[in-house]
């Protein structure tokens, strides 16, 4: 393939895409946040697509990517946090979720295991997505119809969460007991 580095470079857009998207939320420019946050979640998608469908795995990738969307989702949260859109307990609920996986996978690094994301961790994230998405819009289309899609969103992330992380000591406890 002619792109070898594609999802390399995704990753770094996304990183860079970053400080705007941050700079626009904050200076109240919700809809131009929305987008950037959007384009940087498509290349989270696209990145991890192209990656396997090619066999363009590499280590900067296996340890950027997740990277990469932790800060972009976490960014979105605490600038929503201080915006007053969201409560930070909530944050402080999933960054506590992604501090323990993350422990939880350098101590099976260290033992020369993986520990691969799941199918509850991906949910996760896109629901997480979902939401800021939703808050950015400012909820709308269904804010006029009364509908709380974002807050709904938001609480499905949470428990999606808390959920994935459960799942994810239960199923790697040995690892805590050695």
């Amino acid at each position: 393939m002619r792109y070898r580095n594609l999802p390399n470079i995704l990753t770094i857009t996304r990183i860079v895409m970053i400080p705007g998207f941050v700079a626009a939320l904050m200076l109240g420019h919700y809809y131009t946040a929305g987008v950037i946050f959007i384009i940087a979640s498509l290349t989270d998608a696209a990145d991890g697509y192209i990656a396997r469908k090619y066999d363009l795995t590499s280590n900067f990738g296996k340890l950027m990517d997740p990277l990469a969307d932790k800060v972009l989702v976490f960014s979105a949260f605490v600038c929503l946090v201080e915006l007053g859109h969201i409560p930070g307990w909530m944050v402080i609920v999933m960054l506590a979720r992604e501090l323990l996986i993350t422990g939880l996978r350098s101590v099976a690094v260290s033992g020369g295991i993986v520990i691969a994301a799941g199918f509850s961790g991906k949910l996760k994230t896109v629901f997480q997505m979902l939401a800021i998405i939703a808050m950015l819009f400012r909820n709308q289309p269904f804010e006029r119809f009364g509908l709380p899609v974002a807050a709904v969103l938001l609480w499905i992330a949470l428990i999606l969460t808390v959920y994935s992380g459960v799942e994810y000591v239960i199923r790697n406890s040995k690892l805590l007991r050695s």
